[in-house]
């Protein structure tokens, strides 16, 4: 098991390397380019949605979202129907300017699939869909751990500046 989980992290670390060359070559942070990913896989979605699927909380999504619209990489669409709604769209043609740097990668990845029956294939798709779903949830019970001490810490700063009350 010790095998498995280095190369899960070796690749994962390396998938990370790949998508900070990628995110520098668009002029975004790599972690603006893990979130513009989600909205090219989910396509429209709302920013409570990309919240959602990312694990990020709704105020860093508005950064994100911010920052990716500036890039040129997505815009804001209102719902016709419900003009409060507001969805988060890619630009398709700036988003194309980022999917050549990945074509290379990908004919690789393909080339190496076919290397597998159909049953391994689903083996190695179910791994990586019950691996998101890990990995979300240990992402939310980090922060969690994180958020507990420090809401502890102002908590205890706020009793602190508090004047006495007078007898």
């Amino acid at each position: 098991m010790q095998e498995l989980e280095l190369a899960v992290r070796r690749a994962s670390a390396q998938g990370v390397m790949f998508g900070q060359t990628v995110a520098d070559c668009a002029g975004i942070s790599n972690s603006d380019m893990d979130c513009l990913d989600f909205l090219i896989m989910d396509g429209k979605v709302t920013a409570g949605r990309l919240a959602e699927i990312t694990g990020l909380t709704t105020g860093a999504i508005t950064g994100v979202v911010d920052r990716l619209e500036k890039a040129g990489f997505v815009r804001r669409e209102r719902d016709a129907n419900d003009r409060r709604k507001v969805f988060i769209a890619p630009v398709p043609e700036n988003i194309a300017k980022i999917a050549k740097l990945y074509e290379h990668m990908q004919r690789a990845m393909l080339k190496e699939w076919e290397a597998y029956s159909e049953a391994e294939l689903q083996l190695l798709l179910r791994f990586a869909r019950q691996s998101y779903q890990t990995m979300l949830a240990a992402t939310a019970e980090l922060k969690a751990m994180l958020e507990a001490p420090n809401a502890k810490r102002a908590k205890e700063r706020v009793k602190a500046t508090k004047p006495a009350r007078a007898p």
